[in-house]
């Protein structure tokens, strides 16, 4: 799609509130079970979300654990209903701190998941060099992403998602094939450990940093994840005019993400205020004013010349 590279489109799709299958993106507002009861068996080739961690942010309020666990049990249930028997389901969460003692929550939401016939694929670590510094514990720098899918045949694409390898003149030692090589060209299936990831020859990986006060993505949004975060699942798990879902659909990343890659995206919130940045986050993609982080963007590496990348005087004078 011409939104996709940044230049404008000579078209828009128009954003549906509720499901269509006519639709190219639908932002439904409101309580997200209404909307995922509305909507027919096995749509949904690619359900992907970042729930409400509650942790107190200002659009959640923080509860017990286990109640926490219990409200969100409905959903589940309906998301299962809705995914494609050919689907994968992408749950990215962080720790939930409860008087400085942390709850890993991919540990309690993977029973959810199993307990409803899904089968876990991959346990995803997502690491970033940001984040709010710990003073009584080592700082939190990652976050999972828990693939399921429904069934043992689902939608898997891996060349559009490898990445390079790191020695691609390796060959066959030994055999028919000996002293071909014994690689790809295209590059190797990507770890399980995404710092997301730099396309670099050494690293193997896409770095991808969580959206802070000088990304390109930036909104109100407390707790946005990136764009490039969704847009590898979409590649590697849907095929081009598949369903991608967001139950907890926020400012519309991961519609953006479905929607540059030529998917249909159907997005669900309750705050209108999110609604509304989705929306126009939606316009400004195919008008080219979306700000965007480039998929596998090599993130900035300080050159030691930067003020703020020097050790300060009064530190050395310290040790004289």
């Amino acid at each position: 799609m011409a939104g996709a590279t940044g230049t404008k489109a000579l078209w828009a799709p128009k954003i549906a509130s509720a499901y269509d299958p006519d639709s190219e993106v639908v932002i439904a507002p409101g309580d997200c079970l209404n909307t995922l009861r509305a909507l027919p068996d096995g749509l949904a080739k690619l359900i992907i979300t970042s729930p409400p961690y509650n942790l107190g942010k200002a659009y959640e309020k923080a509860t017990e654990l286990e109640a926490y666990l219990d409200s969100l049990a409905p959903i589940v249930d309906e998301l299962v209903r809705v995914l494609s028997p050919q689907g994968s389901l992408c749950w990215q969460v962080g720790n939930f701190v409860e008087d400085g003692e942390v709850f890993p929550l991919d540990i309690f939401f993977y029973p959810f998941f199993k307990s409803r016939g899904l089968k876990l694929r991959n346990r995803i670590i997502w690491h970033f060099e940001h984040g709010l510094h710990a003073t009584k514990r080592l700082s939190g720098r990652y976050e999972t992403l828990l693939w399921f899918t429904k069934g043992d045949s689902y939608t898997f694409n891996l060349d559009p998602v490898r990445v390079p390898s790191k020695y691609p003149g390796k060959t066959h030692f030994k055999g028919e094939k000996h002293g071909q090589p014994s690689g790809n060209p295209l590059g190797k299936n990507p770890s399980d450990f995404w710092k997301i990831v730099e396309r670099d020859w050494e690293s193997g990986l896409w770095e991808i940093p969580n959206v802070k006060a000088n990304h390109p993505e930036k909104t109100i949004h407390p707790c946005q994840f990136p764009i490039e975060l969704v847009e590898r699942c979409v590649l590697a798990l849907t095929n081009e005019n598949d369903w991608v879902l967001d139950p907890f659909s926020g400012v519309g990343s991961a519609l953006l993400a479905a929607l540059r890659h030529n998917r249909k995206a159907l997005g669900c919130e309750k705050e209108d205020e999110y609604v509304e940045l989705a929306r126009q986050r939606v316009e400004d993609l195919y008008t080219g004013k979306l700000g965007y982080r480039p998929l596998g963007k090599p993130v900035y590496q300080p050159t030691g010349r930067e003020k703020v990348s020097q050790i300060p005087l009064d530190w050395l004078s310290k040790e004289d």
